[in-house]
């Protein structure tokens, strides 16, 4: 199928629920005004449904192989990434001075969405572009930068992150890749990463590998950990290509889902030592490379927004198409399945839940945007408070998400979905990732319980649940019809939120094995809640521009009844999740390890 971006429906988040408005008035953001955003989107939209998403379904088919040392990818891949740099894709939300167009996040984050829902496995290698590009931003050399990002921004070079290694996962204090001095700048690495997402490709004339290392001597843990750029070809001092760095592909993995996208294994220094340069200060590795991490956390979270549309849009056309059984009011003949009241009850289900994440990742960019550029501190900060805390949900929730709307996608198919040849099975598998990437969600959820809740007291959740009252007290003027249930239920919902929040601040010094056995499912009520507010919110928006005869009614009339939906089905389930929190971890911690 075709994938058809949802425009109007971005734009609507971005304009009503985000503030480009208000993002455009700040200080470097002056180019992003809406009439420059709406062409910017459109024309990704255009590149993305017309370039990329073509080679979705064929490149799950025929994916990326490993040869000899040498990885080609699916087919069209190379000459669509070359068509993505020199279209200026990749440099969206970077610094002009390194050829990007230094838009704000908000706006590079719809192109995100849209990129990834037209192919995941495509979207990965820039995904990790970015994030090499902002760590190296921030912690970079003056020379590394005018080396590396301009040739990363134009998509000539990609970026790599290499965490993981066999005996090191999610811990990363077990790393032990080692970085020799050589005393004239450079180290000598050796050994072995595993799980690096395009390590090794033929799309672009070099890849920068960011690199976790050890050097000698250098504290146990994550506190003796150094970032290192290992490109796979060294740089001449002219800034041409020089000999193969001793960094090279043993294999690629063979995986469920995301076929098309080349997970390497890559092996540091066989041949005497691959070549590399430390990033900033020595044992601030980890510090360094959360900069890149953070990035891709939020870009995940993007991903299943993205995958979870595409299954959506999949299930719609399908649902339209299949003519099965009669209408329960009594149709003469068979009719479309959309017609019976559980695939629209299913329908319904992956739309709100897709809008809910997506309203609530792009007014989280917003905050990023005005945390960078505010004018006024106080505002910078509280901004920033804002998006750390979001960060973890829209990559924990968004993602976790994905996977149920993909899968009652499979379900809207019937035994057709189980079938590859549909299509609807593909946005399953590549989801089921997306969960584990840069953190599994009980890692997110740890953090969000922390660094996020417990640190500051619950300071920055309460802040955010008087917003949420806020909203409440403006959907009050509506005694009756939608907007009365929607803010019965968001009422409930803050108040279960706000429950939890207290649990785990009073907890977590005195019993914190129960507060972390019900931090997925804190993490989880968060997104229901917060997406729900967004969804709220929007709802107040439609509720008057149909009141005042505004813009396209039927748009308004589905966003409101969407609205309507996430709240009858998704924030009421709220007082019940602050029960299995608060009370249900006697259940959790009940066995003993030999009784499992």
């Amino acid at each position: 199928m075709t994938y058809v971006a949802p425009l109007k429906d971005m734009l609507f988040v971005m304009n009503e629920l985000a503030g480009l408005k208000q993002i455009n008035a700040l200080p470097g953001c002056e180019d992003a005004t809406p009439e420059t955003v709406e062409a910017i989107l459109e024309e990704n939209a255009k590149f993305c449904g017309e370039v990329i998403a073509p080679l979705n379904f064929p490149g799950d088919r025929e994916p990326s192989f490993w040869h000899d040392g040498q990885v080609t990818t699916a087919k069209g891949f190379r000459e669509a990434f070359k068509a993505f740099g020199e279209a200026g894709w990749q440099g969206v939300q970077h610094p002009v001075e390194f050829g990007g167009q230094g838009l704000p996040k908000l706006v590079a984050t719809p192109c995100i969405e849209m990129l990834n829902a037209a192919n995941l496995s495509f979207a990965l290698c820039p995904l990790l572009t970015d994030g090499a590009i902002e760590a190296l931003m921030t912690a970079g050399s003056g020379e590394q930068k005018q080396t590396y990002l301009e040739n990363l921004i134009s998509g000539k070079w990609t970026g790599t992150m290499n965490l993981t290694e066999p005996q090191a996962g999610s811990d990363l204090s077990l790393v032990r890749t080692r970085a020799v001095p050589q005393g004239d700048g450079t180290f000598k690495l050796f050994g072995t990463k595993i799980y690096i997402t395009y390590g090794e490709h033929d799309m672009a004339e070099n890849i920068v590998h960011l690199v976790l290392a050890r050097t000698p001597n250098a504290p146990e843990g994550v506190k003796g950990i150094s970032l290192f750029i290992v490109p796979k070809f060294l740089i001449n001092g002219d800034g041409s290509l020089g000999e193969r760095n001793d960094v090279h592909c043993v294999s690629i993995e063979h995986k469920l889902g995301i076929k098309a996208s080349p997970t390497a294994v890559l092996q540091f220094g066989d041949h005497g030592g691959a070549i590399g340069t430390l990033v900033g200060e020595e044992n601030r590795g980890l510090e360094y490379m959360f900069i890149m991490m953070n990035a891709a956390r939020f870009a995940v979270g993007m991903q299943g927004i993205a995958v979870a549309e595409r299954a959506y849009q999949k299930a719609v056309q399908y649902a339209k198409e299949r003519v099965q059984s009669r209408d329960l009011s009594g149709s003469p003949g068979p009719v479309a399945i959309i017609h019976q009241p559980d695939v629209r009850r299913m329908l319904m289900a992956m739309r709100a839940q897709t809008e809910a994440a997506r309203a609530l990742s792009y007014v989280t960019a917003a905050a990023s945007d005005a945390a960078h550029h505010h004018p006024d501190e106080a505002a910078r900060k509280a901004n920033q408070a804002f998006y750390e805390y979001m960060v973890p949900i829209v990559k924990g929730w968004s993602t976790e998400m994905s996977i149920d709307v993909a899968s009652t996608g499979v379900q809207v198919h019937g035994g057709m979905g189980f079938i590859e040849e549909t299509g609807a099975a593909q946005y399953y598998r590549d989801a089921r990732i997306l969960t584990i990437y840069e953190g599994t969600t009980a890692i997110q959820a740890n953090d969000l319980v922390g660094r996020k809740t417990a640190r500051d007291g619950g300071a920055v959740a309460k802040g955010i649940i008087a917003q949420i009252r806020r909203t409440e007290e403006e959907l009050a003027a509506y005694s009756s019809g939608d907007l009365a249930a929607i803010r019965q239920h968001l009422s409930a919902a803050s108040k279960a939120l706000e429950q939890v929040v207290d649990f785990v601040v009073a907890n977590v010094k005195s019993d914190v094995k129960s507060v972390f056995a019900g931090s997925v499912p804190y993490l989880k009520l968060a997104g229901v809640v917060l997406g729900g507010w967004q969804m709220a919110r929007a709802a107040l928006v439609a509720r008057q521009k149909l009141d005042q005869g505004e813009g396209d009614a039927a748009f308004y009339t589905a966003k409101l009844a969407t609205a309507r939906f996430f709240a009858d089905h998704f924030l009421s389930t709220a007082p019940g999740c602050r029960a299995l929190i608060t009370e249900g971890s006697a259940g959790v911690l009940a066995l003993s390890e030999e009784q499992f």
